[in-house]
């Protein structure tokens, strides 16, 4: 029965992210499909509509965005509606928070705030795996003007927290932060990848 269990575990865990990831897929082109589809039909008779045309629009729709956000005039809009948003109690967190968490993803962060996966050792050769998000941070009353901000992801996406820590404290990892999310995130049941390994530097040797 033991043999059998893992066997089942074995494909179950071969197959969930697969389906998991299709079924996200699907679910994005069928939301795209109903919503642009249905304005394609305001424009155009029911007989020509063909199956995927919204599919097709939305695609389109999100490339036109892209172009006209290095227009300044459509830039300065954006940035309008932005800040209106940032200040509507409840939905400034939801919004603020996708949009930090799809930068972090597409890699659009600015150059000056490199993503890096830093080592903390927290006592008795224990140690967390985190992102530096800010450096050199001034804050008052805290002792310290050379600071680091470290964001701490949870297991499974629970939550997470950041800590202020003195850079010499922090050990530089040989990791991309594709490969310490999927770490974390899934309790470090990932397989670990080839050439991971502390740096002998410190976080703010190696910036």
């Amino acid at each position: 029965m033991r043999k059998i269990r893992n066997v089942f575990l074995q494909g179950l865990v071969a197959a969930l992210p697969a389906a998991i990831t299709l079924y996200l897929v699907y679910w994005l082109a069928l939301t795209a499909e109903r919503f642009f589809g249905s304005l394609i039909r305001w424009f155009i008779p029911d007989a020509w509509y063909l199956p995927g045309l919204g599919i097709a629009c939305g695609i389109g729709a999100v490339f036109l965005l892209g172009l006209l956000l290095n227009a300044w005039a459509v830039r300065q809009l954006f940035d309008f509606g932005e800040r209106v948003m940032a200040r509507i109690p409840l939905l400034k967190s939801v919004y603020l928070g996708v949009r930090d968490l799809m930068e972090f993803v597409s890699g659009q962060k600015p150059a000056s705030e490199p993503q890096q996966v830093v080592a903390f050792e927290v006592g008795a050769g224990a140690h967390v795996i985190g992102l530096v998000t800010r450096r050199n941070l001034e804050l008052s009353g805290m002792g310290d003007n050379n600071l680091v901000a470290v964001y701490f992801p949870m297991s499974y996406q629970v939550g997470g927290y950041t800590l202020y820590l003195p850079a010499d404290r922090l050990k530089a990892l040989d990791m991309g932060v594709e490969d310490a999310m999927r770490m974390i995130l899934t309790g470090g049941m990932v397989r670990e990848q080839p050439g991971t390994t502390v740096a002998p530097r410190s976080a703010e040797e190696k910036s």
